[in-house]
């Protein structure tokens, strides 16, 4: 079974729970969901800034969208590309628009001929901050990259991955659930421009 399979199925799943639209923000304000220390300092300096800020998730993008909306940090330099769900008339959930963003095409492929395309393609530099080893391939497709400075947040399967995330990633955190050092990333380029 394929990666695709599974997101589906998993897709397939939500929608037989007849969420509806209007519950979501209260889902999400009753959940245990935590973002990472750090998060409002980064998105307000990157939207003080005037810095786009992708987020490409495997996730339901409505859902991340609450939180970062109830964080107070959802500016108009914040893009997410994820799963989105679909609701019909009444507000319920009947499924997920397309495409399928999954673990390993969570990159510009997904982004071509939008907006988000545009604004990506007229960057240079790109801070990139992941979490799995399919994350490496976000910036895949940015046309004017001249520097790219990837994070790797190692969280599970430490000893088993860390290898891995050396060879792949330029900066490896383990088990840090903070955005100190990308904040710190941020300050140093902030003051250099």
């Amino acid at each position: 079974m394929g990666i695709s399979y599974r997101w589906t199925k998993a897709h397939s799943l939500l929608s037989q729970q007849k969420i509806l639209k209007s519950d979501i923000a209260q889902i999400v304000k009753e959940s245990d969901v935590m973002l990472r220390d750090g998060v409002n300092i980064f998105f307000n300096q990157l939207y003080q800034t005037q810095v786009p800020l992708f987020i490409f998730s495997a996730g339901v993008g409505d859902v991340l969208e609450e939180i970062i909306r109830q964080a107070g940090v959802f500016h108009p330099n914040v893009n997410v590309v994820s799963n989105y769900m679909d609701f019909d008339e009444q507000g319920v959930l009947r499924g997920f628009r397309e495409p399928l963003i999954h673990t390993y095409n969570k990159n510009n492929t997904v982004l071509e001929n939008t907006e988000y395309f545009q604004q990506l393609c007229m960057r240079t530099n790109i801070l990139l901050l992941g979490d799995s080893m399919g994350d490496l391939s976000m910036a895949d497709g940015v046309a004017n990259m001249e520097n790219i400075l990837r994070v790797g947040f190692l969280n599970d399967k430490v000893e088993e991955q860390r290898e891995k995330y050396i060879e792949a990633y330029d900066v490896v955190l383990e088990k840090d659930e903070t955005l100190d050092v990308a904040n710190g990333i941020l300050r140093f380029i902030l003051a250099e421009t």
